[in-house]
C-alpha cells in the first residue's frame, strides 16, 4: 500500500510531496495538468517491484537490475523519445528525482534520472523486498474489445500502446477464484451483474461474452461501452486482482458511461476500498465527486479514508493543493465550469417576467 509520493521536476511539476489515504485517492483537476502521469508514476513503480521476484528468481532487490527494469518500465508506461523527456521542461540540465514511499518501509524506492538521460535512471534506495501484489492501472478506455491475442501481439510488434494496456489485459486473462474466497467475490460483484443485467465470462478461445438475462450470449463488443468498463472492473474481481488488498489506478472512470453507471462504478469502488484495495482515480466529473462524497456520509463506507489532490496550472508548473475532505482542496476550475453551466441553463429556461 502506498504511503506518500515525492517529487522534484517530475514533468509539471516543482518539488511536491503527496500523501494518500489507506483508501480513495482522488485526482482532480482540467485537462493537461497532469493528473493521468500522477497515475502512471506510482505505478510503473509498484509494477516494477511487484515483478521483481519473478524476474530474478526469488532473490531479494538489487540495484543493478532494479535500474534497468524500473526504467524499461517508465518507457514503456509513459512511451517518452527519451527518459529525460520525463524531467521539468526549463533552461539547462534538470534532475528529475521521485521517492515512492510504501507503508512498509522495505518496499520504499528512491531514483532519479536526468534531462539528458536516454534510458538510465538511478536508484538511490533499494528497496529490500518485493511487492507482494501487482497493481491494477485501468485506462480510461475500455479493454474487454480487444483482449483476444492482444498480450501475445504485444510481446511481438510495436503498438502503438503503453503498457498499462498490455498489463491489464494479461489480468483480465487470469483464472477467476473458486473457493472461500469465491464468495466474497460474489458479494462484491451483485450490484455490478445488476448493473450489467448479467454476467461475464471467458471462452475457451479468449473470447469475452456477456450472458444477459433474457437475451442470452452476447459478443461483448456488441455491448455499450459503459457497460464494457463495468464488466472489466467485475473480471478483474472475479479473478481476485481487486480483492483484499493491492492497489487500483482508474483514469477517468466516468468516460463514456451515463450518470446512472457512473453511480454503479462508484458505489463498487467504494465496495472495493471497504475490502482493503487501496483506490487512485483521475477525473473532471463533477458528478462522480459529488456521488462518491454522498455516499462516504453513509454508515457503510464512513470508515473509509480519503484523500483528495486538485491540481491547478499556474505561472510555476502545476500545483497541487491535497486534503482529506473535497472542500478542503479549494475551488476547481473544471468543476466551476459544470455549475456555471448549470446557472446558464436555468438562467435561460427562466418563464418571462409577466
Amino acid at each position: 500500500m502506498l504511503k506518500s509520493l515525492i517529487i522534484d521536476s517530475f514533468t509539471a511539476f516543482g518539488s511536491k510531496e503527496l500523501k494518500f489515504a489507506k483508501g480513495l485517492n482522488v485526482f482532480v483537476g482540467e485537462n493537461g495538468t497532469g493528473k493521468t502521469h500522477l497515475l502512471k508514476l506510482p505505478y510503473a513503480v509498484a509494477a516494477t517491484s511487484a515483478s521483481g521476484a519473478r524476474k530474478n528468481n526469488g532473490e531479494k532487490p538489487t540495484k543493478g537490475p532494479l535500474q534497468r527494469d524500473l526504467a524499461q518500465k517508465l518507457i514503456q508506461v509513459f512511451r517518452p523519445e527519451s527518459l529525460g523527456r520525463l524531467t521539468r521542461r526549463q533552461r539547462g540540465r534538470t534532475r528529475c528525482k521521485v521517492e515512492v514511499r510504501f507503508n512498509c518501509s522495505e518496499h520504499t524506492v528512491r531514483f532519479s534520472l536526468s534531462s539528458q538521460s536516454t534510458k538510465e535512471v538511478i536508484i538511490d534506495i533499494c528497496p529490500t523486498k518485493w511487492l507482494d501484489e501487482a497493481p491494477v492501472f485501468l485506462p480510461a478506455h475500455e479493454l474487454l474489445t480487444i483482449f483476444p491475442g492482444f498480450v501475445s501481439l504485444y510481446d511481438s510488434h510495436y503498438l502503438q500502446f503503453d503498457e498499462t494496456w498490455r498489463d491489464t489485459c494479461q489480468l483480465l486473462g487470469a483464472a477467476t477464484l473458486k473457493g472461500a474466497r469465491e464468495r466474497k467475490v460474489i458479494r462484491l460483484l451483485e450490484p455490478l451483474e445488476e448493473q450489467m443485467g448479467g454476467r461475464l465470462f471467458l471462452d475457451g478461445n479468449g473470447r469475452f461474452y456477456l450472458r444477459q438475462r433474457g437475451v442470452g450470449k452476447l459478443e461483448v463488443h456488441l455491448v455499450a461501452e459503459g457497460l464494457r468498463k463495468l464488466a472489466m472492473l467485475a473480471r478483474l474481481i472475479a479473478t481476485g486482482s481487486l480483492l483484499d488488498r493491492g492497489v487500483l489506478f482508474w483514469d477517468e472512470p466516468e468516460s463514456n458511461l451515463n450518470s446512472k453507471l457512473v453511480g454503479g462504478v462508484v458505489e463498487t469502488i467504494l465496495q472495493i476500498c471497504s475490502h482493503g484495495v487501496q483506490v487512485f482515480v483521475a477525473t473532471h466529473s463533477l458528478f462522480l465527486l459529488r456521488d462518491l462524497d454522498t455516499r462516504l456520509m453513509e454508515s457503510r463506507f464512513s470508515h473509509i479514508e480519503q484523500r483528495y489532490f486538485a491540481l491547478s496550472p499556474s505561472a510555476d508548473g502545476v500545483e497541487i493543493q491535497q486534503g482529506d475532505r473535497i472542500d478542503d482542496v479549494g475551488p476547481l476550475v473544471a468543476l466551476d465550469e459544470e455549475l456555471s453551466q448549470s446557472d446558464r441553463y436555468l438562467k435561460a429556461h427562466e418563464p418571462p417576467n409577466p
